[in-house]
């Protein structure tokens, strides 16, 4: 039963719902300025607002804010960034429309779904690359930025019914951004990479690009997609080549361009599969498939496989966040106080990166008990230019307190060298 006058049944609780999702997800303030916490300094008037506005059909959202990050392969992305209030409506009309999205996508469409993690999709990849000798790894260049509102629209429309939804992904759509010098910028494509809906939208839109086209054209070959990058599993090198052409003209018909260097066919070469080919490791989600010395458990004998370790690129970016924290000169923290920074990092790393080959995780590991060892010999005088004693301090603190920090406690201590 419609429980108010407005021409939209939105209940108040969904908009709480929201809130508290958006608030958990964290981020930056928008072009407001307002950050969570300031919103919250009002929140019953503010999400009352959001309701009042979105029931009655007349919340129009805000330009979204530009922010410029570097991307590891180099140059910048931009994110935009919507306010606090923005995310919260659009939070709303997400958990309206995921349900009904969710389902028809493909049980190999992996990125941004509930019941489905990138490490799935590294799994399904790591078998399946035993099974097949040749791999066509493709990116898409600028998916977010370049998505057809049109297109997009018609494939939303086939799926969603809830008229209030339907009418703010359009506007979300069109909401302008403005850039760092106070620009406002009209767009006419694209869905901001950092919008809350925009994953399901870009989901929604590769479903029928990509996905439904792999399938009705090559029920054949396996393929993995988590967002723009994915793979397809090939036979042969001929096979990849055919593919990856026919690929490319599939993109242009839907106004996408396949990124031109960070698409290659890649030859999963082992002990086994031994042919000459240039390009036999491809990255994908953070870790690096390649030939790996491998042991076979039944025997405990060491074989050349293709498998799955955390990339070096990974390896550089967690170094530099670990750098970024300077703990070396925080002499004034105690040992505690390091732990309680690092370990929510080291956790999360561990937990990702661990999942396969473990052991490539030791350079990483390394340089935390080398950036422990540096505070060390700093802080106590004792320790100030004897490097071994400093060193051993710390073995036996790893060893009498294994639950001081993440790595220690899992085994994983490795030297302070």
């Amino acid at each position: 039963m419609r429980t108010t006058s407005k021409p939209f049944n939105i209940g108040k609780k969904l908009v709480y719902e929201a809130y508290k999702a958006v608030k958990a997800n964290g981020g930056a303030a928008g072009v407001d300025g307002q950050t969570i916490e300031q919103f919250e300094d009002d929140l019953k008037g503010n999400l009352y607002r959001i309701w009042n506005r979105m029931s009655s059909g007349s919340y129009f959202p805000p330009p979204v804010r530009a922010v410029s990050i570097p991307k590891k392969s180099g140059g910048q992305r931009t994110l935009g960034v919507p306010t606090v209030a923005d995310r919260v409506a659009q939070m709303v009309v997400k958990q309206v429309i995921e349900p009904d999205l969710d389902a028809v996508f493909l049980a190999d469409s992996y990125g941004y779904r509930p019941g489905k993690s990138a490490l799935d999709a590294v799994g399904i990849t790591r078998e399946r690359c035993w099974k097949y000798d040749w791999i066509l790894e493709f990116d898409i260049k600028g998916l977010f930025d370049n998505i057809d509102h049109e297109l997009l629209l018609r494939a939303v429309r086939r799926h969603v019914t809830c008229p209030w939804a339907l009418l703010y992904i359009e506007r979300w759509l069109t909401a302008p951004m403005r850039d760092e010098k106070g620009v406002q910028i009209e767009r006419t494509r694209g869905t901001p990479q950092g919008g809350v809906v925009s994953p399901i939208l870009a989901n929604t839109f590769l479903h029928y690009a990509f996905d439904l086209w792999m399938t009705r054209t090559h029920p054949d070959l396996p393929w993995c997609r988590y967002a723009d990058d994915g793979l397809v599993h090939c036979r042969s090198e001929h096979e990849a080549q055919v593919l990856k052409d026919e690929l490319q003209a599939r993109l242009a018909a839907c106004g996408l361009e396949m990124h031109p260097t960070k698409t290659k066919i890649v030859y999963c070469k082992d002990g086994k599969r031994q042919l000459t080919y240039p390009t036999v490791k491809f990255d994908f989600l953070g870790y690096c498939f390649r030939p790996r010395l491998v042991r076979r458990h039944r025997d405990n004998t060491m074989f050349c496989g293709f498998n799955p370790a955390v990339s070096v690129s990974a390896l550089k970016a967690m170094r530099s966040a670990i750098r970024d924290l300077n703990l070396r000169r925080q002499t004034q923290l105690s040992l505690q106080d390091l732990a309680r920074q690092l370990n929510p990092l080291l956790r999360g790393w561990i937990d990702y990166y661990g999942r396969f080959a473990p052991s490539a995780l030791a350079p990483l590991l390394r340089y935390v008990n080398q950036t422990l060892l540096a505070w060390a010999m700093r802080k106590f005088k004792r320790f100030k230019a004897h490097k071994i004693r400093a060193s051993q301090f710390l073995q036996q603190l790893a060893a009498g307190r294994p639950d001081l920090f993440v790595h220690w406690r899992r085994g994983m201590v490795g030297t302070f060298a």
